[in-house]
C-alpha cells in the first residue's frame, strides 16, 4: 500500500462494479491456484496492522469493510489490496495465463492475453525473440517457493488515467509513448504458490506527474 491507497481502491471498486468481465478472467483450470492466492494474500494482511480482521470480513487501511468470499477470490482480492495479479500455469512446455484480476493495465488487454502463452502474450514486443522467450521460460521455471523476484519498469504517459487497456489493433503512437506528462511504474513479483506451483504476477502501479 502507498499514499494512493484510497484513491486506487475506490477506482478498482468502481471497474469491479462497472466492468468484471474485463477486469476479471478466470478459467476453470485456476480455480485452486485463485483459493490458494486469496489464502496466501490474506495469511500476509494479518500480520500488516493496517489491516483487521473480524470473522470473514476485512477492514481496510482507509476504514472500508470487505466481506472475504473464498468462492470468489480474485473479486475479493481486488477489494482488498492495490495490486492486481495474473496467475500463470504450466500447460505442456509454457505457462499460460489462466487467471487475472487486472484493473490498471497499461496499455494492453486481458482479453487478447487471457488462456495464452508466454510467447503470445508478448507477440507485441518487437524485440521478444525466440531467445528471449526460452530465457523468460527457464526464468519462469526456476522460481522457487519463498524466493520470489521483483522488478520495476518505467513508462512515459501523457494521461493519469490508471485503467489504460489497448488491444493489438491500437497500440499507443510514438507520439504517446514520448510523452513526459506523467511517469507511470510497476512494482513487479514473481512468486511460485507452494500447492499448486502456479507463478503470480503481482503489479502494483504508480503514476506520477513528470
Amino acid at each position: 500500500m502507498d499514499d494512493a491507497f484510497a484513491g486506487q481502491m475506490s477506482e478498482r471498486v468502481r471497474l469491479l462494479k462497472d466492468h468484471r468481465d474485463v477486469v476479471i478472467q478466470q478459467d476453470v483450470s485456476a480455480d485452486a491456484a485463485c483459493r490458494e492466492l486469496f489464502f496466501t494474500v490474506i495469511d500476509h494482511l494479518r500480520d500488516r496492522e493496517e489491516y483487521r480482521f473480524i470473522g470473514n470480513r476485512a477492514v481496510r487501511p482507509d476504514g472500508i469493510n470487505v466481506t472475504l468470499d473464498q468462492d470468489d477470490p480474485l473479486g475479493s482480492l481486488t477489494r482488498l489490496v492495490q495490486n492486481d495479479f495474473c496467475i500463470l500455469q504450466k500447460h505442456s512446455d509454457q505457462h499460460v495465463l489462466t487467471a487475472a484480476a487486472l484493473c490498471f493495465p497499461a496499455s494492453w488487454s486481458l482479453s487478447e492475453k487471457f488462456m495464452r502463452p508466454l510467447t503470445t502474450i508478448h507477440d507485441p514486443v518487437d524485440s521478444y525473440d525466440d531467445n528471449i522467450a526460452k530465457r523468460v521460460q527457464r526464468l519462469f521455471d526456476g522460481i522457487q517457493v519463498g524466493r520470489p523476484l521483483w522488478r520495476f519498469n518505467v513508462l512515459n504517459y501523457a494521461v493519469s488515467t490508471l485503467h489504460h487497456p489497448r488491444t493489438y489493433a491500437n497500440r499507443r503512437s510514438h507520439q504517446e509513448q514520448s510523452s513526459k506528462d506523467y511517469i507511470r511504474s510497476e512494482r513487479q513479483t514473481l512468486w511460485r504458490l507452494p500447492e499448486t506451483d502456479a507463478i503470480v504476477f503481482g503489479i502494483h502501479t504508480f503514476v506520477i506527474r513528470a
